[in-house]
Formats: structure tokens, sequence, C-alpha cells
């Protein structure tokens, strides 16, 4: 049996340990008790983004976005049906800009939609403008991520 991952849970954000062949078994948050992957990304602000990246063992792809954005609101829905096809391996995220102004800062986010992915608290991607389809975010995360 290999070493446990820590995973955030995306309900009460506390930090779980999950035997990595466990990821598949739908695996729930031994506080809380709520699924630790659900298909959908989980939504990160100033308060707790740093213990989702920094905590969490699984790479976490970021959306940076805003709700006035066009391009933003157009990958929405490919953002969401890619957290089906990528958890449990990878975790979701989104981060509203408007209300993250600081994050967004910190991270140099000068265009939306931008992508960050995350593994092990760094940035290890970094995509700008949009992706449309599930199948075309999915992708390029697996290029970096093996």
């Amino acid at each position: 049996m290999s070493e446990p991952l820590h995973i955030v849970c995306p309900h009460c954000h506390t930090t779980n340990r999950v035997a990595p062949e466990a990821l598949g078994s739908a695996p729930s948050c031994g506080k809380c008790h709520q699924p630790l992957f659900d298909a959908h990304p989980v939504a990160l602000d100033e308060s707790n983004f740093d213990r989702h990246i920094g905590r969490t063992e699984i790479p976490v792809l970021v959306d940076f976005w805003a709700p006035w954005c066009g391009p933003c609101r157009m990958m929405a829905p490919a953002f969401e049906q890619a957290a089906a096809q990528l958890e449990p391996r990878v975790r979701l995220a989104k981060v509203n800009t408007e209300d993250a102004q600081q994050l967004a800062a910190r991270f140099n986010i000068r265009s939306i939609p931008t992508l960050a992915l995350f593994q092990g608290g760094r940035e290890i991607a970094r995509q700008a403008g949009a992706m449309t389809s599930p199948a075309q975010i999915a992708g390029w995360v697996r290029h970096y991520v093996h």
C-alpha cells in the first residue's frame, strides 16, 4: 500500500488522507462526510486558496475568471465537464477575479480566462484564453501531468 495523499475537502476545507488506490472509489471527508470529488469545480477565494493549492497532493487546475467576461462564460460549461473527466486525479477550481483581486494580482493574471495548473503548491503551467471543449482542457492538463 502506498503513502496516503492529502486531499482538501471542497466543502469544509479539512485536509484528508486518502490512499491513492481509494481515489477512484468515491472517498468522503472524514469531518463533514461529503464527497471529496463531485465532478464540479470548487470555488476558491483568498481565505481558502492557499490551503487547497498547498495541501492538496494531486494537481489543481484553477480557472481565473470574472462574471462579466464573455469568453469566461463561454468556457464555463466545458470546464465543468472537464471536472468529470479529470477527477479524482486532478482537482478543478475556479477563482472569481472580481471577488479575489489580491489573488489575481499575486499570480499576475493579466487576461481572463486564464488556466493555471498547480502541483506541489507551485504553478507548473499556464494558458491564457478560453478552451471551449472538455477534451481540449483535459488534453492540456494531461500534457503536463502524467
